[in-house]
């Protein structure tokens, strides 16, 4: 066992929530640590966007996604969860083989989704969502923490009922943490948690219906909150907001900007 995946874990056996931001590159990643975030996760919406490309499964290689979070583990010294999406490939056996490359890297943990890739039939059927989950728990086990995720509400797919039963499966073949993006509100978030108990469940900022403090996740049973590309947009935001001083001839934007210097210090 590693040493990342023993303390990812103790995180999530821990009391209480923990928050778990996610850079995209080096500086996103050392300025973290200095906040002091106990793990990261990698972003596949930071990734493909520095890439040029959509978000979304295949956008991205698999080494190129590895690689990206490995990097971020490198630099920090952290536990590093990876977004791996839907694992690389549609068949149990794809999961598998990003598990292994996830466990080469160093990684404390990574997630697998049941999306396809295919926007016309975005989730895989049941079944075989449950094969492919349980071909990766099978190579996670004792070695790197894994992350069951459905992506039914990103998907147009807003129907809890399934959403839960497949949690549930993922749990039962061998998913250390469950997760389900998108989810409408805290009632929503309290059913998950109740039915996957007591495995650790995490949400992606909060609810749909607006973001909540972290004691109220906390509070519900939530174990890990992550946010995606919300950092990786916010930092767009900031760059959007900057190019419309310029067009407007103000070059007084850069107030409360990080220094090259200051990020150079924490580099290795």
């Amino acid at each position: 066992m590693s040493e990342a995946y023993e303390r990812f874990k103790a995180l999530h056996e821990g009391p209480g929530a923990f928050v778990m931001p996610n850079p995209w590159d080096g500086a996103s990643a050392v300025l973290l640590k200095r906040a002091g975030f106990p793990a990261l996760a990698s972003t596949s919406l930071g990734i493909a966007f520095a890439f040029g490309l959509p978000d979304g499964a295949a956008a991205v290689s698999r080494a190129e996604a590895v690689d990206n979070a490995a990097m971020i583990a490198r630099l920090t010294g952290l536990p590093v969860n990876g977004d791996l999406e839907d694992g690389f490939g549609p068949l149990p056996e794809d999961c598998a083989e990003t598990v292994e490359a996830a466990v080469a890297a160093g990684l404390a943990g990574l997630g697998i989704e049941d999306t396809t890739a295919d926007p016309a039939d975005p989730i895989h059927e049941f079944d075989e969502a449950v094969r492919r989950m349980r071909a990766a728990a099978r190579a996670a086990k004792g070695r790197i923490l894994l992350t069951g995720r459905t992506d039914n509400f990103l998907h147009g797919r807003p129907d809890l009922d399934d959403t839960i039963r497949r949690l549930t499966a993922f749990a039962e073949c061998g998913a250390d943490v469950l997760y389900a993006p998108g989810l409408p509100d805290m009632a929503a978030i309290e059913a998950v948690v109740r039915a996957v108990a007591p495995k650790p469940v995490n949400v992606v900022f909060g609810p749909r219906s607006g973001p909540v403090p972290l004691d109220v996740l906390s509070a519900a049973g939530v174990k890990r909150v992550s946010l995606g590309g919300a950092l990786y947009r916010h930092a767009m935001g900031a760059l959007v907001q900057a190019a419309e001083r310029l067009k407007a001839g103000d070059f007084g934007f850069m107030g409360g900007a990080v220094s090259a210097s200051e990020v150079t210090a924490l580099l290795p």
